[in-house]
């Protein structure tokens, strides 16, 4: 994570094309499912780059609500 926040730090665009820095938050979710604040994080990426990531950008932002819901 340390890694992805110098090359893109949230919400600017950063030096990594948009196929990596997805990449990178899927490599991470992998790892962490468990955590909202990731999730939110990646949403807020995949909402960057158009309206084809909408609904995963949505369907993160779900699962992390109902994370910290119970």
């Amino acid at each position: 994570m340390a890694m992805l926040h110098e090359l893109c730090p949230p919400p600017v665009n950063g030096y990594l094309p948009v196929w990596v820095r997805n990449l990178a938050y899927r490599l991470v979710l992998l790892q962490r499912p468990d955590e909202p604040e990731l999730m939110r994080e990646a949403a807020l990426s995949l909402g960057l780059f158009g309206p084809e990531w909408d609904h995963i950008a949505a369907d993160l932002s779900r699962r992390a609500d109902a994370l910290e819901a119970g």
